[in-house]
């Protein structure tokens, strides 16, 4: 079947012959977002989202291995931002259950198109675009995290930007349950770096769903920590059904950035920004707060400026707390506790310039 009869099958080509309709699953793929920071050192102690949105690092024992995760405006011919991890201390005594893993997670609700677990089940196809400072192996991987089942491909990297395409069979597989319909994790895209034993004590084959831990990093693994000179550079990710890799599904920003903020907002830096708040009682205050877009769930809310100061009835009073409260998905309020102004009278919060009042977090 030829490229454009495959594409007219799944209706992702218009009359002109141009690739049209949402095919991309993964948020962010263009690495364009960054809310949290454009750079962050020394990590892999532990794992956590630290520069480009919805891209985490993951470890699992505890490795000497230190990286450094980056943002930068170093992409292929189109795409403008990658993410760059450099190594800063090297690791070449690896312990079995090491493992380092650049990934993103995905709700099961966004895969019910890939028939996942039945007769009908479809094959899935995975591209990016890779780099680094040297020649190097590493796997791409499908983590199926509600049945717990692998499936990975080795890649290999070169000094020059190049396009990765790997399609992956459909698992149908009769034990192996559809993901679940809703708004938890159910699989990770995994771009699997550095493991030890516990992860490539097996030997590997490509392109196969299977249950053995062992068997999920392949055979000729370059470890991310084998020296500082190591760098990887990563952007253009996509995940479709399908058998067929199509050109990469270009997003605005602010599409991209509103798609970012269910998983993670925040306020911005603001600017010696007043809020304004209501005296609930003489010693307790609130004010409510709505986020920019509806967030997965209810997310974690912290509070970050230290330097705040409320005012009411022409004066600063005394405050012994801030707090985020009666946290849902669409809003928070923010109670202020103290004393010196009276109740239902109008105060306002004033916020340090240049520091940002809140950010939430409701990643999977």
């Amino acid at each position: 079947m030829s490229k454009a009869a495959e594409l007219a099958k799944w209706g992702e080509v218009s009359t002109n012959g141009q690739v049209s309709g949402r095919r991309n699953i993964v948020i962010n793929g263009a690495m364009q977002v960054a809310q949290r920071s454009t750079s962050v050192t020394g990590i892999g102690a532990s794992g956590g989202y630290f520069t480009t949105d919805r891209w985490a690092i993951s470890v699992g024992a505890t490795s000497a291995g230190r990286l450094t995760s980056a943002q930068v405006g170093d992409g292929p011919d189109g795409i403008a931002n990658c993410t760059k991890l450099t190594c800063t201390t090297a690791d070449t005594s690896i312990a079995a259950g090491e493992l380092l893993q650049f990934q993103t997670k995905l709700e099961g609700q966004d895969l019910q198109q890939m028939n996942k677990g039945i007769a009908s089940a479809k094959k899935v196809t995975v591209s990016f675009y890779v780099k680094g400072n040297a020649a190097a192996t590493y796997s791409v991987e499908m983590h199926d995290r509600d049945n717990t089942r692998f499936n990975s491909q080795e890649f290999s990297v070169t000094t020059d930007w190049v396009r990765i395409v790997k399609t992956f069979a459909a698992d149908a597989d009769d034990g192996s349950s559809p993901y679940g319909d809703d708004n938890a994790v159910s699989m990770s895209l995994n771009f699997n770096l550095h493991g030890g034993a516990t992860y490539t004590g097996g030997s590997h084959t490509d392109n196969v769903w299977h249950e053995v831990v062992n068997q999920r990093l392949g055979d000729n693994a370059t470890s991310f920590f084998d020296s500082t000179d190591r760098t990887f550079f990563i952007t253009g990710v996509q995940m479709e059904v399908g058998s067929v890799a199509t050109p990469f599904e270009h997003r605005s920003y602010g599409e991209e950035l509103a798609l970012c903020q269910r998983y993670f907002s925040h306020s911005g830096d603001v600017r010696n920004y007043a809020f304004v708040h209501s005296g609930y009682s003489s010693t307790e205050a609130y004010g409510n707060f709505s986020f920019s877009v509806p967030m997965r769930t209810a997310p974690a809310v912290t509070m970050k400026s230290s330097g705040r100061n409320l005012y009411s009835n022409g004066g600063a009073r005394t405050v012994t707390s801030f707090n985020a409260t009666n946290i849902g998905t669409y809003n928070f309020a923010h109670k202020v506790v103290g004393s010196g102004w009276t109740s239902g009278h109008a105060c306002h919060v004033d916020v340090d310039a240049g520091t940002r009042f809140y950010e939430a977090d409701a990643e999977l």
